[in-house]
């Protein structure tokens, strides 16, 4: 284990998955996949929302900033990884990672306030269908966009500043995959209790207003749903908020099991929880959103016919310049 005073030499050394040789190409070819699979999924949902005039509503908006947010949540983390598996140094400079840590609060916390917008429009559609075009209008959907953004970047940059000025002189061997704060945190030689006191309040308000927002909006969901009289009613009431649910269950479920408990237990254990909040759930979002949901399959259908016949089209052209008129 290197000991340095980073005061001096800005360097930091990323453990990742495994310290094991042999393990490194299984987990880059592993890792690269599912970035590969995260880009296409996430851009394919995108296109398939742009492209077709039927999804032109504010649930599928919310899904398309999602899936941007997905992309940009996964690109910083992962190809550092990709790089560090087939290092032998695996260094990351201390300003590339306060910027790594940065953009990842930027992006987490944004997913968590599009999941809270999301939840906000599904309780509007059902609970109150006849304002539903009033209420979610293009001007709300947009302020509420905004409003994710822009808080997510003020919270994420009063973070990086909490731990920019802290002193790091001992080990400089963070046990992570990545800058998150927590495994920074412990490297600390100076005192974290402001770090901490900020993340137990701030920090948490943070993460639990949108989880208390989707909390709230489900059970005024559940509440009409079952006044519904009808069990045909009941199911399609159901099926258009179980992908929500699934993507919340997972984003939410690995993210409580990491973040709120003491920075003393921090673990190998959450290193490996992390991947499903950080990679794993933005690789499974186009899937889960797709696959159970009939106005997206229609969508993607209608792009995949629109892609092949301007294929044919090109072709035909193609053809016609060899040969001649």
């Amino acid at each position: 284990m290197e000991m340095r005073n980073l005061t001096k030499l800005p360097e930091f050394i990323l453990l990742g998955l495994s310290s094991r040789p042999e393990d490194q190409k299984p987990l880059f070819a592993l890792f690269l996949i599912m970035y590969l699979v995260t880009l296409m999924g996430n851009l394919l949902i995108i296109l398939v929302i742009r492209s077709d005039s039927q999804l032109q509503n504010p649930m599928y908006f919310f899904l398309s900033i999602l899936s941007f947010a997905d992309i940009c949540y996964a690109t910083v983390i992962v190809p550092k990884m990709l790089v560090n598996f087939l290092s032998d140094t695996k260094t990351i400079f201390y300003a590339e990672c306060l910027a790594q840590m940065y953009f990842f609060l930027v992006f987490g916390n944004m997913d968590s306030y599009l999941l809270a917008a999301m939840a906000i429009d599904r309780y509007v559609a059902i609970c109150n269908p006849f304002h539903y075009v009033t209420v979610m209008n293009h001007k709300r959907c947009m302020l509420l966009v905004v409003f994710s953004i822009a808080f997510s970047c003020l919270h994420s940059l009063l973070h990086v500043l909490m731990v920019n000025r802290l002193t790091f002189c001992a080990s400089n061997v963070i046990h992570h995959f990545f800058c998150d704060v927590n495994p920074v945190l412990k490297l600390a030689c100076s005192s974290t209790s402001v770090n901490e006191v900020i993340a137990m309040t701030e920090g948490l308000a943070s993460v639990m207003a949108p989880f208390a927002c989707i909390i709230i909006s489900y059970l005024r969901i559940l509440i009409a749903v079952l006044n519904i009289p009808s069990a045909a009613g009941k199911r399609k009431a159901f099926s258009t908020c179980s992908s929500h649910l699934t993507v919340v269950t997972l984003f939410y479920g690995s993210i409580s099991y990491v973040y709120f408990q003491p920075l003393s237990k921090y673990t190998v254990k959450d290193r490996i929880a992390t991947i499903m909040y950080t990679v794993l759930t933005s690789m499974l979002n186009p899937f889960i959103y797709s696959l159970r949901n009939k106005d997206m399959k229609r969508g993607l259908e209608k792009l995949i016919s629109k892609i092949k016949s301007e294929m044919d089209r090109l072709s035909t052209t193609t053809i016609n310049k060899i040969h001649g008129p």
